[in-house]
C-alpha cells in the first residue's frame, strides 16, 4: 500500500496509490449504470468485512464462482480507503497549519519584511499543492466506495438452514395421485389437432420461442388467470395489475441481471438511444428499460425508497402480468412447445413482512400454490431446491413440479410449475425500502423481509392440463371443475370444424 503522508505528498507517490486504486475498480463486473433516480443501495458491509468466510462458501455453495474473491477484495479496499482518510486528515492538517500562517503574516506589523515576504511565497505553491492532492484523494475515496458497494451489490443473499447443499432437491411431499402409465401425447399435438396453439404463426411474427392460444385455449388461460387470482385473494392478497416494463436498475436491485452465471443471456432490454449516442441519453436522464421476468420485480420496486408503516405489514399483493424471458433454452423435449417461452402470462404473489413473521407468509404462498394444483387435479411433488438453484436475492426456495406424461423420459415427467421464495431483506437494502417501527423509547426504521411466489404460470399449466385431460378415446381434453365458471360453461374440449 502507498501511504500519502503528512506535508505535500509527491505527484509520483500520489499516481502510485491512484493505479492502485484504479486497478482494484477496473477488475469489478459493470452493474447497469444507476442513474440518479434510483433508490441508494444500504447493504450491510460491514457484516461482509466481518464474515468474509460465510461470504465467500456461499459463492461457492450457489456456483458463484466470480464472486467468490469479493469479501476479502471488500476488505483490502477498505483497508485502502482507511489509508486515505488517514492521509487526508494529515493532509487537512498541514493545510490548516498553512493557512493559519498565512492569517497571521497578514496580521504582523513585520509582514512586509523580506525574510516575511519570502517565506509566505515559499507556503503558497504548498497550500495549492495541497488542496489538489486533497481533492484528488476524497476524489479517490468515492471511487473505492462506489467500487466496494458494486462488489457487495453482487454477493448473492446467505442460505437458509433448510437448503440443501449442493445440486439435489429435497422431496417434501406430494399433490395428488399420479396417474397410471399409458402412452403420453404431448400438448403440441394435442393443441395442433384441437385448434388451440399456433407456434407457426408465432414463429412467422416473432421468432422461436413464441406462440397464439387460440378458442379454447386463449379462453382457458384467462380461466386460469381468473382462478389463481381468486385463490390468492381468498388467502388475503391484494390485487394489482403491475407494468411489465421495468427500469434496469430496478431489476438489477431484485437480483436479476442481464446474464446468468454461465454468461446466458436471461432478459430483454429496450433502446432509447434515438439514434444518439449512448452518453448522450445517460447525459439526459433516460435510464435503461427492461422487459420484466416476472412481477416480482415491478412489485417490489412499487415500494423503493418508502418508508412503510408497520401497522400495513405483512402487506401482500397478488397481479397477472406478461413475463419475458430471453432464455427460451435449446430445442428438445425439456423446452419444447409450451414449456419454455419468450413470453408468458403469470400470476405471481410479492409480499413485504417484518423480519421474524417470514416464514408464516411464505407458508401461506405455498398454501395457494397446493390449492391451485390440488383442485386442478395435477400430480406434483414439492422439493426444497438446492442452493445452486436459489436465485441471488433468495435464502430459501421451494419448487413445485407437475407431472406431464410427455416428459416421462425427462426427470421422470416433472417439470417446475410453481417456486417461492424468501428473500430476508436482500431486495429492500438495494431499493431503500423501510419500515417504520414504534417503540415506547423511540421510532426507528428497519429493513423489511419481501417472499414472492408463483401462483400459477399459464403455459406450462395449460400444458399439463392438456396432456393429463387428454382422453385418447374421444378426442377431448377435460377441463377441471374449477375452472367451468370461467370457461362460458364448456366442460371438455372436443375437435371441431372452424
Amino acid at each position: 500500500m502507498i501511504a500519502i503522508h503528512a506535508g505535500v505528498p509527491s505527484s509520483k507517490s500520489f499516481a502510485a496509490f491512484a493505479s492502485i486504486v484504479r486497478r482494484k475498480i477496473s477488475t469489478a463486473n459493470p452493474l447497469p449504470r444507476r442513474p440518479s433516480i434510483a433508490p441508494k443501495p444500504c447493504i450491510d458491509i460491514k457484516h461482509i468485512r466481518d464474515n468474509p468466510e460465510l461470504y465467500t462458501q456461499t459463492c461457492i455453495d450457489r456456483n458463484y464462482l466470480t464472486q467468490r474473491d469479493y469479501p476479502q477484495r471488500i476488505i483490502q479496499l477498505f483497508n485502502t480507503w482507511k489509508q486515505s482518510q488517514v492521509d487526508a486528515r494529515n493532509l487537512r492538517q498541514r493545510n490548516n497549519s498553512i493557512q493559519v500562517k498565512l492569517k497571521s503574516f497578514s496580521n504582523e506589523a513585520a509582514c512586509q519584511s523580506i525574510a516575511t515576504l519570502e517565506e509566505r511565497d515559499k507556503l503558497l505553491p504548498d497550500a495549492k499543492t495541497i488542496k489538489g492532492t486533497l481533492n484528488q484523494v476524497v476524489s479517490r475515496e468515492a471511487e473505492i466506495n462506489d467500487e466496494i458497494e458494486n462488489l457487495a451489490s453482487e454477493l448473492p443473499n446467505l442460505t437458509s438452514e433448510e437448503t440443501p447443499i449442493g445440486n439435489e432437491p429435497r422431496i417434501l411431499g406430494y399433490i395428488n395421485e399420479r396417474p397410471e402409465a399409458y402412452t403420453p401425447a404431448n400438448h403440441i399435438d394435442i393443441g395442433n389437432d384441437l385448434d388451440l396453439i399456433d407456434f407457426a404463426g408465432a414463429s412467422t411474427t416473432s421468432g422461436w420461442g413464441w406462440y397464439f392460444l387460440k378458442n379454447e385455449g386463449a379462453l382457458l388461460e384467462q380461466a386460469l388467470i381468473q382462478y389463481a387470482l381468486s385463490i390468492a385473494a381468498k388467502h388475503g392478497f391484494s390485487v394489482r395489475s403491475p407494468p411489465s416494463i421495468v427500469y434496469s436498475h430496478i431489476a438489477s436491485a431484485c437480483g436479476f441481471h442481464p446474464r446468468d452465471q454461465g454468461g446466458e443471456q436471461q432478459s430483454y432490454t429496450i433502446s432509447q438511444l434515438e439514434n444518439r449516442s449512448e452518453s448522450e441519453v445517460i447525459l439526459e436522464g433516460k435510464p435503461e428499460l427492461t422487459l420484466a421476468g416476472t412481477a416480482e420485480i415491478p412489485f417490489a420496486g412499487m415500494n423503493a425508497n418508502t418508508i412503510m408503516k408497520n401497522s400495513e405489514l405483512p402487506l401482500k399483493v397478488v397481479g397477472a402480468s406478461r413475463c419475458y424471458r430471453a432464455e427460451a433454452g435449446s430445442r428438445g423435449i425439456e423446452t419444447k412447445g409450451l414449456y419454455r417461452v419468450h413470453e408468458f402470462t403469470k400470476v405471481e404473489m410479492f409480499a413485504w413482512t417484518r423480519k421474524g413473521e417470514e416464514l408464516a407468509t411464505f407458508d401461506s404462498m405455498l398454501a395457494v400454490q397446493k390449492e391451485i394444483l390440488q383442485s386442478l387435479g395435477l400430480h406434483c411433488r414439492i422439493l426444497e431446491m438446492p442452493s445452486t438453484d436459489l436465485g441471488a436475492s433468495a435464502v430459501r426456495k421451494i419448487d413445485i413440479e407437475a407431472y406431464f406424461p410427455s416428459r416421462q423420459v425427462k426427470d421422470n415427467g416433472y417439470g417446475e410449475v410453481t417456486s417461492a421464495s424468501i428473500c430476508t431483506d436482500y431486495q429492500t437494502r438495494r431499493l431503500n425500502t423501510r419500515v417504520k417501527l414504534a417503540s415506547p423509547s423511540h421510532t426507528k426504521t428497519e429493513f423489511p423481509y419481501t417472499v414472492n411466489g408463483t401462483a400459477l404460470a399459464v403455459p406450462r399449466i395449460l400444458a399439463a392440463l392438456l396432456e393429463n385431460g387428454w382422453n385418447e378415446e374421444d378426442n377431448t381434453v377435460k377441463i377441471p371443475e374449477v375452472l367451468h365458471h370461467w370457461m362460458h360453461g364448456i366442460r371438455a374440449i372436443e375437435k371441431k370444424d372452424r
